[in-house]
């Protein structure tokens, strides 16, 4: 493994690590991960890495990991160095350089699927995704116009097991779930309403999605009306709500643990 020293950030290969931030990506699929923990799990998943930035420390820890790498080019950096490009005191000494990997085409995702559709805050598609690899869930399905799964944010809240997931991402939510229901799944909704039925009820097939809406909207009529059942948390009297990535957890859980629908 050889190691290419940087003493300046001054330079245009160094320009992605300073501009492709939270949701930013290049025309060509790549993006910028940070962290110990992140940058391995993305790097034991297989996902291609094109450029390390690191510390000397990053780099004596994980030489067994780092070593067998092919087309990696190694770049070590002080801490000092590193500062330059985040803008506040390096607590993460690595930086990954990547392409993101291939969204897969509805037809090659698992047995149950988490969709969410158009969230506006990567932090909660990122704890969404580290519950469902947690909890067994496979397959994560995201709407083009909102959080990527290899966002920056999303990646560091998820400690990377986002790449544990396969993953597809689509253009028109009523479209898709009409899809996945020719597929053979059973779509379930998660809304709050007069008809929803009470998580604790739910009998859950063998191939299922569970699709949670917007931070602010929920899920719109349109999206309910093509949805299997509508299902919901009990809740206490007067609250109205979970916040989405917490919701998405609660609702995987018992979905994976739950009552079973008849074979």
């Amino acid at each position: 493994m050889e190691l290419t020293e940087v003493t300046t950030l001054a330079t245009p290969e160094f320009a992605l690590y300073r501009t492709l931030r939270d949701g930013a990506v290049s025309a060509k699929g790549e993006f910028i991960a940070d962290s110990p923990k992140v940058v391995c799990m993305l790097l034991k998943q297989g996902v291609q890495a094109l450029s390390l930035l690191a510390t000397p420390t990053f780099y004596a820890q994980e030489r067994a990991l780092l070593e067998p790498l092919q087309g990696v080019t190694f770049f070590v950096a002080s801490r000092e160095v590193m500062e330059g490009i985040v803008g506040h005191t390096v607590h993460h000494h690595v930086m990954m350089h990547g392409l993101r990997p291939s969204p897969l085409p509805l037809n090659a995702l698992g047995e149950r699927v988490l969709m969410s559709t158009m969230l506006s805050k990567s932090e909660n598609l990122g704890v969404m995704a580290r519950s469902a690899a947690a909890l067994g869930v496979d397959s994560l399905v995201c709407s083009s116009q909102g959080a990527h799964p290899y966002g920056r944010r999303v990646l560091r809240v998820s400690m990377g097991h986002v790449s544990q997931l396969r993953f597809h991402v689509y253009d028109d939510t009523v479209a898709t779930i009409l899809a996945l229901k020719t597929l053979g799944y059973h779509v379930f909704g998660a809304e709050v309403t007069p008809k929803a039925t009470a998580l604790a009820q739910v009998r859950v097939p063998k191939r299922w999605v569970l699709v949670v809406g917007n931070e602010g909207e929920g899920l719109s009529p349109e999206v309910l009306a093509v949805c299997d059942t509508c299902v919901q948390i009990e809740m206490e009297e007067g609250i109205k709500s979970f916040n989405v990535g917490v919701a998405a957890s609660v609702l995987m859980y018992q979905f994976v643990h739950g009552l079973k629908a008849p074979e």
